[in-house]
């Protein structure tokens, strides 16, 4: 009979304290990190200083991009569909070695805090680093944070049977202490120890779970039969598993999984993703020099390989497992077990874990699952307050202080988080309730502009300002309209009739990535053949073509290099203030939308308490303390020798044998698990 209320199965005490022991070795993590690390810098506080070795950057990497929305979307889209959605993985094992070889030599060279900042200096103005960076705060709303507060609440809400908004709030709690106070070395520190959870505690749910359908064969004849009672004695194909699930690039026209599309369309958005996002790039930024950079990548593509393993098959498991609960096809039944209407594969990695493991081993996949999340909020938050801080409040307010600018930077994360949480309902309504193809669909819509943008960027030195601009702004306009169409036209439930437009219902969101893409490339080519580069932009050390020239006199990265240094020599009681002076040889010239060019001048304040003090050394506002001088002059030195690019030629070797094999084990993947 089929089960129609849902029950909190509940954690015993002992799960509960292995949870909280989780959270206070966490916290130790991000005290520890306030005490290793100097966060009194802008770069000690965003990019961990740059001394970052390979296994934490690929760790973090990894965290980083591995989060609840995997455990929760993988694993549900695997009890839907298959294992199709695994190409996702396997497609990042090959555009981690893109960000290694061909993007990270570049943003290395240039000396770059943010990827906005790169644009800048590539192209000279303000408008197109500063779209960047709304654009990228968009983004992360709709798919990272929203996305992430919804699947860890839905765990927390199956274990304890907690109202959804109060899982949510808790998360919320811990993952802010942890990161507010550490700046990335916390965050990359915590990435590092969740890594080791999520892998571990996900290889013992698969090891039990395969142990209980008899391995890969029993999975692949079960999960074929594997349908709710109210599926079973109708008539109708609804609910039913798909007869290619067990194919991963599919038919390229009638399928969720189209082989052209991917290859083509999908690669292209996510090459925004993995190159060309803040979240990612920042941790490689952190490395300490351009050989440990691409070891985290390496290392980030191999445990890639597993995901497919532990997290997409399991949910497919516990599809076999609990098929009246998983694949629910009545939507008032669904709505009963899960809140949703449209389905609930989305409770399947939870439910497998609820039901297989026993006490102790649960309480562990719980601090897994929070893990995830937090270790995927905190690289959210510690990004976007990057993004925020240096490339749109810094605009605007001239004369910050590094204070105000990290106190800024925190009340923006916070006001994110909040339309994070209205957006939730969505999450919950649209791609048939399947999470992570709704995350797919909806970076579908705006990252093929910034993908062909920094493309652009990289390997053609005549891009214009304005072309690159307005191709933006076109593929924004186009992406935008698309999304429309498809939240106010949402997708058919199974047996009913598709009144969609065609552009929606016949034309797949891959497909609709490619054409994204080459509608942007086609405007910025096009704009740039008429138009001439600004004079403030550069190509020196910018473009995969010129990694090392020899930078200009008056090249802005000179400026950035001692921009640390100006904020920290005053005296020790100064607070920081800019003050914007324009030349005015600029102003006769008619220049417009200048970077400005600052001078940093002190002004005296009364001693601060000892409270107050403490209070500085807590949030990490250091700036103007011999120990803030001291750090950033060594970062002044250590930029100018990553910079510099230089490699030991037998680590070199060995990184490009490993490329080698990682891009042959990811391509025979594709083809293993595709005929």
């Amino acid at each position: 009979m089929a089960e129609t209320q849902y029950k909190p199965p509940g954690l015993e005490a002992w799960d509960i304290v292995i949870v909280v022991l989780y959270f206070i070795v966490i916290l130790g993590v991000g005290l520890f990190a306030m005490f290793k690390s100097n966060r009194g810098t802008v770069s000690g506080y965003f990019l961990a200083g740059r001394f970052m070795t390979w296994l934490p950057v690929g760790a973090s990497l990894f965290a980083s991009n591995i989060g609840s929305e995997h455990f929760i979307g993988l694993a549900g889209s695997g009890a839907a569909g298959g294992i199709g959605v695994g190409a996702f993985e396997f497609n990042a094992i090959i555009l981690l070695q893109l960000l290694g070889w061909v993007f990270l030599p570049v943003y290395i060279a240039g000396g770059i805090c943010t990827l906005p900042e790169y644009i800048s200096r590539r192209y000279g103005g303000r408008r197109l680093r500063m779209w960047l960076s709304v654009l990228s705060l968009l983004l992360y709303i709709f798919t990272k944070i929203s996305v992430n507060l919804f699947s860890g609440a839905l765990f927390i809400r199956l274990a304890l049977g907690w109202n959804l908004y109060l899982a949510i709030l808790l998360m919320l709690g811990m993952t802010c202490l942890c990161t507010l106070t550490g700046g990335l070395t916390a965050v990359i520190y915590t990435d590092t120890l969740c890594t080791f959870l999520m892998v571990t505690g996900s290889l013992t749910v698969m090891g039990l779970g395969f142990a209980e359908v008899g391995g890969y064969d029993g999975l692949k004849q079960k999960y074929m039969m594997a349908v709710s009672n109210d599926t079973l004695y109708s008539n109708s194909s609804c609910g039913r598993p798909r007869d290619d699930a067990f194919v991963m690039l599919r038919d390229p026209v009638n399928s969720d999984m189209p082989w052209a599309g991917f290859i083509f369309g999908q690669t292209i958005a996510s090459i925004w993703y993995w190159c060309a996002d803040q979240v990612i790039v920042q941790r490689a930024l952190a490395a300490k020099s351009l050989s440990h950079a691409q070891g985290a990548c390496l290392l980030a593509s191999y445990i890639k390989i597993l995901p497919l393993f532990t997290l997409v098959m399991p949910g497919m498991i516990s599809r076999v497992l609990s098929p009246d609960r998983v694949a629910c096809s009545v939507p008032e039944k669904c709505m009963e077990i899960c809140g949703s209407e449209v389905g609930c594969t989305n409770i399947a990695y939870p439910e497998l874990v609820l039901k297989l493991l026993p006490t102790g081993l649960k309480g562990l996949m719980m601090a897994v699952m929070m893990a995830a999340l937090m270790s995927d909020l905190t690289s959210i938050f510690n990004s976007a307050s990057t993004l925020f801080t240096i490339d749109v409040y810094g605009r605007f307010r001239k004369k910050a202080s590094v204070r105000e600018l990290m106190i800024v930077g925190r009340i923006m994360v916070a006001i994110m988080t909040g339309i994070g949480i209205l957006w939730i309902p969505v999450v919950q309504s649209v791609q048939g309730g399947q999470l992570f193809i709704y995350i797919q669909a909806v970076s579908a819509y705006f990252s093929p502009p910034i993908a062909a943008l920094y493309l652009i960027s990289i390997l053609w030195t005549k891009a214009t300002e304005k072309g690159a601009f307005w191709g933006m702004i076109v593929g924004f306009i186009v992406g935008a309209i698309r999304m429309i169409l498809d939240f106010t036209h949402l997708e058919p439930r199974c047996g009913e009739e598709d009144t969609r437009p065609g552009i929606i219902a016949k034309v797949h969101y891959m497909y609709f990535a490619l054409i994204l893409f080459w509608i942007t490339v086609f405007t910025i080519v096009v704009i740039s053949y008429f138009t001439k580069p600004r004079p403030e932009g550069n190509t020196a050390r910018l473009t995969w073509w010129t990694l090392h020239e020899k930078p200009s006199d008056t090249d802005v990265m000179e400026e950035a290099r001692d921009e640390e240094i100006e904020k920290q020599e005053i005296p020790e009681e100064d607070d920081i203030e800019m003050e914007e002076i324009e030349a005015d040889e600029d102003k006769e010239k008619g220049a417009t939308e200048e970077t400005p060019t600052v001078t940093l001048r002190p002004s005296r304040h009364p001693p601060e308490s000892k409270i107050k003090r403490l209070y500085s050394w807590f949030c990490g506002y250091e700036a103007g303390t011999e120990e803030a001088k001291k750090a950033a002059h060594e970062q002044h030195e250590r930029l100018a020798m990553i910079t510099s690019l230089e490699r030991d030629p037998r680590a070199e070797t060995f990184l490009n044998i490993n490329v080698v094999i990682i891009l042959a084990v990811g391509l025979y993947l594709y083809i293993f698990f595709s005929i």
